[in-house]
C-alpha cells in the first residue's frame, strides 16, 4: 500500500467528473485514457502542464528536456517554454524541492514520474487509466490536512494542484439499495466554485498530461510499433518465398 501511495502522490493535476454510479467507500471504476501517443500537439500540451506544475515537486530524473525534440519542439521552444531559469537544454528534468520539505509537507517524498504510467494496472484498465481517473476526481474535504480528498484513491496525501484550472467540487451521493442493503452511491458532481477551464476543456488537458506521462514512460514506443509492423511484414513475405522455394526443390521428389 504503501508503494502505491507513493506512486500516486507522485500524480500531479487534477480531476473533472467521472462517470458511472458507484457505491461510497469502495474502488471506482476507470475511465479510459484518450492516450494518443503520436498525436504531437497533445504531447506538447502535456508536456507544458507536466513542466508547469509537476516539475514544482516531482522529478523525471530519466528524462531530459531535448528528448522533446522528439515530440516536434525545437531546441528553442524548450529554451524559451519549458525550461527554469538555471536549466539547461541537455539537463534532465529535476524539481528543486528540498525532499525533506517535501516529505514533512507531504508524508512522503514526491516519486519520481519517468514511469509512473508503467506503474500500476487493475480494474481491467491499464496505469494511463488510473492516472487519467485519479487526476479527474479530486474533490474538497476539510477534513484532511490538505483539505482534499479523492475518490479514486481515498485519504491522498497530496492536494489538487490544478484546482485553480478546475475548481472546486463536491461528490453527490444518492441512497441506494444494493444486495438488500442501504448504501450512499456517488451519482456526480456538484460544482462549488468553477475554475479557468470548462469541465470538457479541463478533462482534455488531463488527457493531454496523461498522454505525455504514457509517452515520457517509453518515448521509443512509437518508433518500436512501426519497426515491429515492418518486421512482422518481412517475415509473411519471407515465409511466402521459402514455402515457394521449398516447393521448387521437392517438386521432383516422389
Amino acid at each position: 500500500m504503501k508503494t502505491i501511495q507513493k506512486f500516486v502522490l507522485g500524480v500531479c493535476l487534477s480531476l473533472a467528473a467521472v462517470t458511472g454510479v458507484q457505491a461510497s467507500g469502495d474502488a471506482i471504476a476507470w475511465d479510459k485514457a484518450p492516450v494518443k501517443t503520436n498525436d504531437l500537439a497533445s504531447l506538447q500540451n502535456g508536456a507544458k502542464l507536466f513542466v508547469n506544475y509537476c516539475l514544482n515537486c516531482h522529478s523525471a530524473a530519466f528524462m531530459r528536456y531535448n528528448r522533446l525534440q522528439d515530440i516536434g519542439l525545437t531546441n528553442q521552444q524548450i529554451k524559451d517554454n519549458l525550461l527554469f531559469a538555471t536549466d539547461k537544454v541537455g539537463d534532465t528534468m529535476k524539481s528543486n524541492v528540498d525532499p525533506k520539505q517535501a516529505k514533512d509537507w507531504f508524508g512522503a517524498v514526491p516519486p519520481d514520474l519517468t514511469l509512473i504510467a508503467r506503474s500500476r494496472s487493475g480494474h481491467g484498465g491499464t496505469g494511463a487509466d488510473y492516472l487519467y481517473t485519479y487526476l479527474r476526481t479530486y474533490y474538497r474535504d476539510e477534513a484532511k490536512p490538505t483539505g482534499w480528498n479523492n475518490l479514486a484513491f481515498p485519504n491522498v496525501g497530496m492536494p489538487n494542484p490544478l484546482w485553480e484550472l478546475q475548481g472546486e467540487r463536491q461528490p453527490v451521493y444518492e441512497e441506494r439499495e444494493v444486495h438488500g442493503h442501504a448504501t450512499q452511491v456517488f451519482t456526480g458532481w456538484k460544482t462549488v466554485k468553477p475554475g479557468t477551464l470548462t469541465p470538457l476543456q479541463y478533462d482534455q488537458a488531463v488527457g493531454d498530461l496523461v498522454n505525455y506521462l504514457q509517452w515520457m514512460s517509453e518515448p521509443v514506443q512509437n518508433t518500436r510499433v512501426r519497426v515491429g509492423v515492418w518486421v512482422l511484414l518481412f517475415l509473411a513475405v519471407f515465409t511466402f518465398i521459402a514455402w515457394r522455394l521449398n516447393a521448387a526443390y521437392w517438386k521432383d521428389v516422389k
